[in-house]
């Protein structure tokens, strides 16, 4: 399954920090922000917007995103830079074995507590 896009809606007054947040910690993925409107919508992608952030009123956002990563290098390098980008930890770089022999993820809460993943698969020697 892929998926086109996912949104993530934060206050009016958390915008600027969620924004600024993700332009940080997504870069070790080659993602970075393509597009701006006016009402605050913001895209984020390689070529494309696949990732959004959006304005909305009184929310109370919950979710669970996952970006794919190219190895466990990118995985660790995102990790580190939200982390720098005031992330909270909820998920140390490293195997997920019972979820998959060759799985490897790191997790982080973003500013407004969604729980945000890296992954990719690697090879059980720990190589891609």
């Amino acid at each position: 399954m892929t998926i086109a896009h996912a949104l993530i809606k934060v206050s009016a007054a958390e915008h600027a920090a969620v924004v600024k947040f993700y332009t940080q910690a997504l870069k070790p993925l080659g993602l970075s922000q393509l597009k701006s409107f006016p009402n605050g919508l913001t895209g984020f992608g390689s070529q494309s917007p696949e990732w959004w952030i959006g304005i909305g009123e009184d929310v109370k956002s919950n979710v669970h995103i996952a970006f794919a990563a190219p190895d466990a290098e990118a995985v660790n390098a995102f990790h580190s830079a939200a982390k720098a980008a005031g992330a909270k930890d909820n998920g140390a770089p490293g195997p997920r074995a019972h979820i998959h022999p060759d799985f490897y993820a790191a997790f982080i809460l973003d500013p407004v507590g969604n729980n945000i993943e890296a992954s990719c698969m690697v090879s059980a020697g720990g190589g891609q």
